[in-house]
């Protein structure tokens, strides 16, 4: 059976979605944008603020499904411009230093709300 996951510690779903759905031992997480889940506003700053925040909103939801950064088995990144992409893998890279997951990255022309990253994740949950 499914099971809805949900936290305050990031920024509510803006649209019909939930951050995150676990099912038989996997964690499905919705693309997390910079938003800070406090505010609900965007992160002040260039590409380098807005991936930690994402990566920050992201281990917020994979804590709450019981994972971990060490349990993540494939993400996406969305980014607006692909000239980004050593700045961002450069920060990626800290938060999987050892065994990192499956990738993909895709520059997209429009994410939501015209921020500059978006990354989903795939995990196994403890």
């Amino acid at each position: 059976m499914k099971e809805i996951i949900s936290t305050e510690q990031a920024p509510k779903a803006i649209g019909p979605y939930s951050q995150a759905v676990r099912w038989n031992g996997l964690a499905f997480l919705s693309g997390q944008i910079p938003l800070d889940p406090a505010t609900g506003q965007l992160v002040e700053g260039g590409i380098e603020e807005q991936t930690v925040r994402v990566l920050e909103n992201l281990r917020a939801v994979l804590e709450a499904a019981g994972a971990s950064f060490d349990t993540v088995l494939k993400t996406t990144i969305f980014v607006k411009d692909l000239g980004d992409f050593a700045k961002v893998n450069e920060i990626y890279g800290r938060y999987f230093p050892v065994n990192p997951p499956a990738r993909a990255t895709v520059e997209a022309a429009r994410l939501p709300r015209d921020v500059r990253v978006e990354i989903e994740a795939i995990a196994y949950t403890k």
